[in-house]
């Protein structure tokens, strides 16, 4: 399956399973204070088995495909966690995973797992917004010796904020599914109006100014 028909699968996966919401008319607010017509929570496909597995093998063909050189995989905490340990299993890779910032008890750490200095690490996330998050995560492995050599994600909102930021980090991103393929699929499937796509649109163009 080509790249156009995995965004398409998967956006319409998440459609299905109410994995995600477009809901223009009544806005959701996101924790950085920008309206937003669309909430997404990629942890929901985790329920469905088949959807899972559909998620799982893409990743990891993605991850074979474009970092062959990759010798472990690490998942983004939380929502990156589940999918990366069902990527480093089926690629039969090392797994650990990325806290926000370090524990405040017990040994501190904020990587969890074994880490040796020098591996060539992946990043695994569920959702790309701006970018912030999961490139503090990249940083501290990083910072613990190891080679975040790029990252991939379930789903990307297509910020060019975002493109910015990983570009400045100089860390490749490749996303299985992406803004413009969900529209498509929605507008198909009827979980949208043709007069709502010109506002969904409109949003991710300027997101942080984007009103009713």
């Amino acid at each position: 399956m080509d790249s156009k028909s995995t965004a398409h699968q998967v956006a319409s996966f998440l459609l299905e399973t109410e994995a995600v919401k477009l809901r223009p008319e009544q806005p959701f607010k996101w924790s950085s204070g920008w309206n937003s017509p669309i909430y997404c929570d990629n942890r929901v496909t985790l329920s469905f088995p088949h959807i899972r597995s559909y998620i799982k093998e893409q990743l990891a063909a993605l991850v074979k495909q474009r970092f062959p050189e990759a010798e472990a995989i690490a998942g983004v905490a939380t929502a990156g966690i589940a999918q990366g340990a069902l990527v480093a299993e089926q690629l039969e890779m090392p797994f650990l995973y990325v806290r926000p910032e370090p524990k405040k008890h017990g040994m501190g750490n904020q990587i969890e797992g074994r880490l040796l200095k020098g591996q060539k690490v992946v990043l695994v996330e569920d959702l790309i917004s701006t970018g912030g998050s999961s490139l503090k995560a990249a940083a501290a492995v990083q910072e613990a010796g190891a080679e975040v050599i790029g990252m991939v994600a379930i789903f990307t909102y297509g910020f060019a904020l975002a493109d910015e930021n990983f570009k400045t980090a100089g860390i490749p991103l490749h996303c299985l599914s992406n803004y413009k393929a969900l529209l498509e699929a929605a507008a198909e499937q009827g979980y949208i109006q043709e007069s709502a796509t010109q506002a969904l649109s409109q949003w991710r163009q300027s997101p942080e100014t984007w009103a009713v």
